[in-house]
């Protein structure tokens, strides 16, 4: 069964843990899609380029079963999927946590590192804001201009969220549907006679 709602955060945070001389930069990003991540990904190894590493996990989806871990370099297993653990034990999705780590000139360990991302990790998860939203589904609609009023309505009435919209005698709009008032929606927009409504797959 598909949820309502889903919890990410609402906007970057940043958080530092130091263990032996070795610094680890926790940043964590609300993000939409992998293409936004590799965009963050490139800028944090920009404002870092002399970081040892650059580890990170990302969780996408209402789903949740789109992620990746990625240890660059360090030892398997000791950077990637301790970051994705505070991701998961968070329940959030929509999110990517990229730690730099500076190396200190002293070796952690196994455990020392799992211990250094996992901690470097909740620490930017304590210094973020968690949000729920509404899950949805996308439609399309097409409309003639005079009906504009009725439909943005509908919209304001259940949360819906406009994507994108072209104006002009003969309208059309992208809109995001939380999938809770899906049924309602539809029968408002329904109602409006001459309001085509196509559902867009993503």
């Amino acid at each position: 069964m598909t949820p309502h709602y889903y919890n990410t955060i609402e906007k970057p945070s940043m958080a530092e843990f130091k263990d032996r001389g070795s610094r680890f930069i926790a940043f964590a990003f609300p993000i939409i899609n992998v293409n936004e991540f590799k965009e963050i990904l490139d800028s944090v190894k920009k404002q870092h380029p002399k970081a040892t590493h650059h580890c990170f996990a990302y969780r996408l989806g209402t789903e949740q079963n789109k992620y990746r871990a990625s240890d660059d370099g360090e030892p398997s297993g000791t950077a990637g999927r301790p970051i994705l653990s505070q991701i998961d034990s968070n329940q959030l999705t929509d999110i990517v946590i990229i730690v730099a780590r500076y190396f200190g000139g002293t070796l952690l360990g196994t455990g020392g590192l799992i211990n250094a991302y996992k901690t470097a990790a909740s620490f930017a998860l304590e210094a973020a804001i968690v949000i729920r939203k509404p899950v949805c589904t996308r439609y399309r609609l097409d409309f003639d201009y005079t009906f504009m009023n009725d439909v943005m309505l509908i919209g304001k009435q259940f949360d819906c969220v406009i994507v994108q919209k072209e104006m002009g005698l003969y309208c059309s709009l992208m809109m995001d549907i939380p999938i809770s008032s899906i049924d309602e929606v539809l029968v408002k927009l329904g109602n409006l006679k001459r309001v085509e409504v196509e559902k867009v797959q993503q």
